[in-house]
């Protein structure tokens, strides 16, 4: 049986879910390159090796530089805050390292410029965390649309809200800073439902304005209760956007919208029918097609299940739903094949910078007020 080694460079929710992704792929796809946990980083050392422990790592450091040039490391998850993704992920592409980088790709074009130049100038393979395209319901519904299931794709329309900021009592943090983070609800949220709207249409974005909101603009400083920060970028942001393919389209998004835990929702309107999807109800497309006969007119909720691979490599019958986890445990897949066979996965740096790309341009409109190309 193959296998290739893996580190995990951060500790957060998205190195857990990475370092549980490895641990479960072997299983799960038994024919599928098997990771090997060797070793986890986090900045303070106690926590790592706490992590090292629970996640079944052979080592672990303080130091990111440690998994980089770890002789028994060949891919390496990025899961640490934005600013730091270009940084590792060109270090590891130099030295012929595959990266599983999470999202967004980084806090500027000109890094994520940088992290596909090195990705091209190597022979390794790169993936960025847009889990949500990699749902089996979800590319079930794209073959259904490339089948021709609702016709010809007039429109894209998507939402994506979540209150992780909606309290204005929330302290600050390193996601309302731009320096840090970059924008705000544009590249922590609207990143995926950009990345879900060029994976769903075929097609990229080309034209657009954007418009930003803060509605939170000030937050208590956590290490000064007393005082308080400028939040300085957005909590809301809005799109008007013109795709490649000819369709238009809308996308909004929010960080704070109360209520909202995973709120990703869109249509795909086509010329005989419309497919859609909520990411809350992550195992259930809709799908309404054209009928003669108006008394059988409606949406009809599909299930996921085997016909929907790789459904099938968790459970045998329909209905009995996966988890955020194992939609991860399915992007990996994606990543483990395209190791072997050498063929590029979407969406890998090449495809993440279009999605940077669309971002950096909604992020200048909104400051200009302007339609913009991207």
């Amino acid at each position: 049986m193959k296998t290739i080694g893996v580190g995990v460079i951060g500790t957060a929710f998205m190195g857990k879910a990475h370092s549980i992704a490895y641990a479960a792929a072997g299983s799960v796809f038994g024919d599928a390159l098997r990771p090997r946990l060797e070793i986890i980083c986090d900045y303070n050392p106690e926590r790592a090796e706490v992590m090292r422990t629970e996640m079944g790592f052979s080592r672990c450091t303080s130091n990111w530089m440690d998994v980089v040039n770890d002789p028994e490391v060949q891919l390496i998850s990025v899961c640490v805050p934005n600013s730091l993704h270009k940084e590792i992920s060109v270090a590891a592409l130099k030295l012929g390292k595959h990266v599983w980088c999470e999202k967004p790709m980084s806090t500027n074009l000109a890094d994520s410029e940088a992290m596909l130049a090195a990705a091209q100038a190597s022979k390794a393979q790169t993936i960025l965390g847009y889990n949500y395209t990699q749902n089996p319901a979800v590319q079930s519904a794209r073959e259904l649309i490339e089948e021709g299931a609702i016709g010809r794709v007039i429109g894209f329309h998507g939402i994506y809200d979540v209150d992780n900021e909606a309290d204005p009592d929330r302290p600050h943090s390193w996601r309302m800073n731009r320096e840090a983070s970059g924008s705000g609800a544009n590249a922590d949220v609207m990143c995926h439902l950009v990345s879900m709207a060029h994976y769903m249409t075929g097609s990229s974005i080309t034209r657009l304005v954007g418009d930003y909101d803060t509605v939170h603009k000030e937050r208590t400083d956590p290490q000064n209760p007393s005082q308080t920060l400028p939040v300085d970028n957005d909590d809301v942001c809005t799109a008007l956007a013109h795709f490649e393919s000819g369709i238009k389209g809308t996308l909004r998004v929010s960080r704070v919208a109360w209520g909202r835990k995973c709120g990703l929702s869109w249509e795909i309107h086509g010329s005989q029918g419309m497919i859609c999807h909520d990411q809350e109800r992550l195992n259930e497309i809709k799908l309404y097609t054209r009928s003669d006969d108006p008394r059988q007119e409606g949406f009809k909720t599909i299930l996921s299940g085997p016909a929907q691979p790789p459904y099938d490599a968790f459970l045998p019958n329909a209905g009995h739903s996966l988890g955020f986890i194992d939609v991860k445990v399915c992007e990996l897949k994606h990543l483990l094949d395209s190791i072997e066979t050498g063929k590029p996965v979407w969406p890998n740096f090449e495809d993440g910078l279009k999605i940077e790309r669309v971002m950096d341009a909604i992020d200048r409109s909104a400051m200009t007020g302007q339609w913009l190309d991207v």
